[in-house]
């Protein structure tokens, strides 16, 4: 039977693990380095040997410390175990929330935007930040099938679980994709999502194409960029348990896998090593590898899903992330509401510029609805 208690969580590492960590970053060898080590093949080694001696000196027991900082609970759902941070406003007038992670992130991808939510001057929160299946504390995953949608539905569950009848969602990345499959599911009383990128993409009907507006093009190209430069797409959707062999023994090459924090943005990311190290240090210690790149193959093997969404939807655009555009993403989502702009931050903008992510959720869940 399925046990459906809530459990309260300490994240709590033994020193044993941390020591081992120590150890192998000592003994670090490098690859030979490509012509130039610059991004154009991959993570170059200037940029590791500056991180791997930055993660040596990184103090785990301060990062554990401010993680502890708030409540954290673990449950059963479909047999797999969710863990979740759960942070109750004292505002009698707030609503709850789901904040949902990137790829390769974790819920510490949110850390720095809970105080400002549950305590906020304008619309506060109840915040439920769950790692997703197979990444960071809600692992492992012994199960197959796990999709966006099946863990849509899981946190739909959790909240109601939790006694909310009510609920909003922010994702960004694969968080994005989930708080979308949560507006296609459309459970009582979901109060819309708020997501930084729609992934919606050209048709071919050239009647889209005469619509677009002259920044729209250079979305397109930054689509087309991305092709070119996201090879871990392939590897996770085709040969997951192959890479997560690598990511599994080398804390190297899980630092190198998650270039994503550095390199998205072709350069422009504004992602602290010291945040890139704390991201890469759950993943290491949870032994999340393996989870974290079969989430792509269990999209890619399930059947593709055209329905519209049609539950009330917000998006904020950050300059140097993937460009939604809005010609594609209207076809695709039905309500669109809310659509923001910003001039910086990229793909990571919750490790960026949490506070202009925060302000923006605010601003589409106070909106009337």
């Amino acid at each position: 039977m399925t046990n459906t208690s809530i459990r309260p969580f300490r994240v709590e590492i033994v020193q044993a693990e941390v020591d081992d960590l120590a150890d192998r970053l000592a003994r670090t060898r490098l690859p030979q380095p490509a012509p130039g080590d610059d991004w154009a093949t991959g993570t170059p080694n200037h940029y590791l040997r500056e991180a791997v001696a930055a993660w040596r000196e990184f103090d785990w027991r301060a990062a554990e410390e401010r993680i502890n900082a708030h409540p954290h609970f673990i449950t059963d759902i479909d047999g797999q175990p969710i863990h979740f941070i759960h942070v109750e406003s004292p505002r009698a007038d707030a609503i709850p929330l789901l904040l949902l992670h990137t790829y390769p992130g974790s819920s510490v991808d949110y850390l720095g935007m809970i105080d400002q939510l549950v305590n906020a001057d304008g619309q506060a929160f109840h915040l439920v930040i769950p790692d997703a299946p197979g990444f960071g504390f809600s692992t492992p995953v012994t199960e197959s099938g796990w999709t966006s949608a099946r863990t849509a539905r899981a946190y739909d569950t959790l909240m109601r679980r939790l006694g909310y009848t009510g609920y909003g969602a922010h994702g960004s990345d694969q968080g994005a994709i989930i708080a979308r499959e949560l507006g296609l599911l459309a459970p009582e009383g979901f109060l819309g999502l708020h997501v930084l990128q729609l992934f919606s993409f050209p048709s071919g009907d050239p009647g889209e194409f005469e619509r677009l507006e002259p920044r729209d093009y250079a979305g397109l190209e930054h689509m087309q960029w991305f092709q070119k430069v996201g090879g871990y797409n392939t590897m996770n959707a085709s040969r997951p348990q192959t890479i997560a062999a690598g990511l599994s023994d080398s804390p190297l090459g899980l630092l190198a896998y998650s270039e994503l924090f550095n390199s998205f943005g072709n350069g422009t990311s504004l992602v602290p090593l010291e945040t890139v190290l704390l991201e890469v240090s759950v993943a290491w210690f949870t032994n999340a590898a393996a989870g974290m790149t079969r989430s792509y193959y269990e999209n890619a093997e399930a059947p593709e899903n055209t329905a519209v969404n049609t539950s009330r939807t917000g998006v904020a655009v950050f300059a140097d992330d993937f460009q939604t555009i809005k010609v594609f993403a209207e076809r695709d989502n039905s309500a669109i509401v809310h659509w923001s702009r910003f001039d910086h931050g990229g793909h990571f903008a919750a490790l960026e510029v949490p506070d202009l992510v925060a302000t923006d959720i605010r601003a589409f869940f106070s909106a009337p609805r």
